[in-house]
C-alpha cells in the first residue's frame, strides 16, 4: 500500500502542465503507461472537482502510448444517468473512449459483506444490520491493466469528507450498501460526521477495501479544490495512492481549504445552485448540509435554485420524498419503523434527515419548474424565483457578508460552513 504522489500545499496553485506530470509519475511508479484502462470519475454532480480534467489527462497519457482500451464509468450512485450533453461537458471530448452506466440495483459483484456486529460497534448500538459489499461487476469481470478512481476530497454530509474508498464503494457501489452507510451517518449524527475522516461511515468503507477491494489494485487520484479571489477554480492538492494513508494526507489540506469557519451564527445566507448540478433537492439540499452547523435558531436560509425539477434523482426516492417529506428525524425514524417501503430504502430516509432542519431555522426555496404547492408539500417555504433574483442577484453578489447583512454562498458544494467553536472547543 503506497501513496506514489502528494503533491500541495493552502497555497498551491497546480497548473495543467504540474497535474499531467504528477499523473504521468505515478504511473511510471506502477510500471509504466497501461494498455487497458478502466477510469471512474464522478458525474455532472461535480463538475467543480477538476475530475473531468485528470480524466482527460489521463486519456492523452493513455492514447499518446497506443493504447488499447479506456472504458469510463461513472461514479454515479443513486444520480441519473448522465446524459450525452453531461459526458460532453464533463470530460470533453475523448473519441476512443467508451463509457459505460452504473446501476445501483444491477449488475453488481458482491465480495462479502461488512458484518453486523462491526455495524453495532461504529454506531454504538444505535443500528444492527450487515452491509453486504458489492460494486459494478465491470472491475471484477473485465481484464484491466489498471481501474483508476478519480475525485475531489471535501468535507461531506454522509461521511464526513469524500472521496477515498467512497468512489468506488459507493459511487459504483450496490443498493445495500449506499442504503445502509447513508443511514448509518443520518442516525449517528451529521454535525458529529461532517469534516471529519474518522467516522463510523468511513470505519465501514474502510473495512470493506481491507477485506475485499485492496486486492483489486484501484488506484486513486484525488484533487483538492479552491477558489481564488476572482471568482477562478484552482487545484491546491493533487495526490496518488491505493490506501486510506494517501486520503488522510489529502483530507488533511481539505480541512485548511475548504472548510469556513465563523465567529458567530447566521440569521440570513443565501445560496446559489447551478443549474448545470442540482436538478434535484437530493443534489440541491447541499445547500442546508454544508450551511446548518453554521445556521443560527430561527435564521432563514433562502436557496436560488433555477434547475431544480425534482425531489430525487431516482423515480422510487422522489415517490418517497414526496410522499413523507423533510419532517425531522423523529418523525422520519417513525415512518422507516412503520412503513417497509423506507426500511427497503433507507437512503431515501437518510436523506429525509438530512434535509431537515429539525424546526432550528427556515429554509425557502426559490424556483421556477417545482410549485409552491410541491415545494410547501415536503415541509419546505417557497418563494418565486424572479422575485428572489430580483432581491439577489448571483451575478453581482459576492461570496461572504453582503451590505444588507446576510451572508452568500455561491458553490455549496465546494465547502463547509460552521462555527469556529464547533471545532475547536
Amino acid at each position: 500500500m503506497s501513496t506514489y504522489i502528494a503533491h500541495g500545499a493552502q497555497d498551491s496553485i497546480i497548473s495543467t502542465e504540474e497535474k499531467k506530470a504528477c499523473i504521468h509519475e505515478a504511473l511510471l511508479k506502477l510500471g509504466g503507461i497501461p494498455k487497458k484502462i478502466l477510469v471512474i470519475p464522478p458525474d455532472i454532480t461535480r463538475l467543480h472537482s477538476n475530475a473531468g480534467e485528470l480524466t482527460r489527462i489521463l486519456y492523452e497519457l493513455w492514447d499518446s502510448g497506443n493504447g488499447q482500451a479506456f472504458d469510463i464509468l461513472p461514479a454515479i450512485g443513486t444520480h441519473a444517468p448522465m446524459t450525452g450533453e453531461h459526458i460532453a461537458e464533463m470530460y470533453g471530448k475523448l473519441p476512443n473512449a467508451v463509457y459505460h452506466e452504473h446501476n445501483w440495483r444491477s449488475g453488481l459483484f458482491t465480495f462479502g459483506e461488512v458484518p453486523s456486529e462491526f455495524i453495532r460497534e461504529v454506531s454504538a448500538g444505535k443500528l444492527d444490520y450487515s452491509i453486504p459489499v458489492a460494486i459494478n461487476r465491470r472491475i471484477v469481470e473485465r481484464e484491466y491493466d489498471l481501474v483508476i478512481s478519480v475525485g475531489q476530497v471535501i468535507p461531506h454530509e454522509v461521511i464526513g469528507i469524500a472521496n477515498g474508498f467512497k468512489n468506488v464503494l459507493v459511487g459504483i457501489g450496490g443498493v445495500e450498501m449506499i442504503n445502509k452507510t447513508h443511514f448509518l451517518g443520518a442516525v449517528d449524527g451529521m454535525e458529529k460526521l461532517m469534516g471529519r475522516t474518522d467516522t463510523s461511515v468511513r470505519r465501514v468503507l474502510n473495512y470493506a477495501h481491507s477485506c475485499y477491494l485492496k486486492q483489486l489494485g484501484i488506484i486513486y487520484i484525488m484533487s483538492v479544490m479552491d477558489v481564488d479571489e476572482d471568482g477562478e477554480r484552482i487545484m491546491r492538492g493533487l495526490y496518488i495512492g491505493d490506501d486510506a494513508q494517501t486520503f488522510e494526507i489529502a483530507a488533511e489540506l481539505s480541512r485548511n481549504v475548504n472548510m469556513n469557519f465563523l465567529d458567530a451564527p447566521l440569521s440570513k445566507a443565501v445560496v446559489y445552485l447551478d443549474p448545470r448540478e442540482f436538478r434535484s433537492t437530493w443534489l440541491g439540499n447541499k445547500a442546508i448540509y454544508r450551511t446548518r452547523m453554521a445556521m443560527a435558531d430561527d435564521g432563514e436560509l433562502i436557496i436560488i435554485a433555477p434547475g431544480l425539477r425534482e425531489f430525487g434523482e431516482d423515480s422510487e426516492i422522489d415517490r418517497l420524498i414526496r410522499k413523507y417529506g423533510y419532517r425531522g428525524t423523529p418523525a422520519t425514524l417513525k415512518a422507516v419503523e412503520n412503513n417497509s417501503e423506507l426500511r427497503e430504502n433507507l437512503s431515501a430516509a437518510a436523506h429525509l434527515i438530512h434535509g431537515s432542519t429539525e424546526g432550528r431555522f427556515k429554509v425557502v426555496y426559490a424556483t421556477e419548474h417545482l410549485s409552491q404547492q410541491e415545494i410547501e408539500s415536503v415541509g419546505y417555504e417557497w418563494m418565486p424565483l424572479e422575485d428572489v433574483l430580483a432581491l439577489y442577484n448571483p451575478r453581482t453578489l459576492a461570496d461572504g457578508f453582503n451590505d444588507d447583512g446576510f451572508y452568500y454562498i455561491s458553490e455549496p458544494g465546494q465547502g463547509l460552513w460552521a462555527l469556529r467553536t464547533q471545532f475547536n472547543g
